[in-house]
């Protein structure tokens, strides 16, 4: 069994979303085969508590505006570190950077197929680790 079509059309707006709010290291997995409760799972980071609500509110807006959804929970928002968004077909999480590290909940999923992000995902991305590794826009 693969994620269905509601969860990867959910998961690429979200992560479209969540790219223009500059979120880093976003990846999507396939989890269908080991969980009953989703299909997959998306994660991603901000290096601060107030990018992570920012990120946050534009993958609420996005997915209610274009898909129509709205999540059925939301955990995490008092303290802004770690908000998951529950969207029954997908589960979103937005860490801080920190909880990102240790928690990495990567490690717990590596072996569930990764959903292919959309390009101007991807490729925000790349650009924006790059500017990171040159020392950012000013050089």
């Amino acid at each position: 069994m693969t994620a269905s079509d509601r969860a990867a059309e959910l998961v690429r707006i979200a992560a479209e979303a969540a790219g223009d709010k500059l979120a880093d290291d976003i990846i999507a997995y396939d989890v269908s085969e080991q969980l009953v409760i989703t299909d997959a799972f998306l994660l991603c980071s901000a290096p601060n508590d107030r990018q992570v609500r920012a990120i946050v509110d534009e993958i609420e807006k996005r997915l209610r505006e274009e898909a129509d959804a709205k999540p059925v929970r939301r955990e995490g928002e008092r303290e802004g570190r770690w908000i998951l968004l529950d969207y029954l077909d997908v589960i979103i999480h937005v860490q801080h950077q920190e909880e990102r590290a240790f928690y990495a909940l990567e490690r717990l999923w590596k072996d569930c197929p990764v959903i292919p992000l959309p390009q101007a995902v991807t490729a925000h991305a790349a650009q924006r680790a790059s500017m990171a590794g040159s020392g950012g826009l000013g050089e």
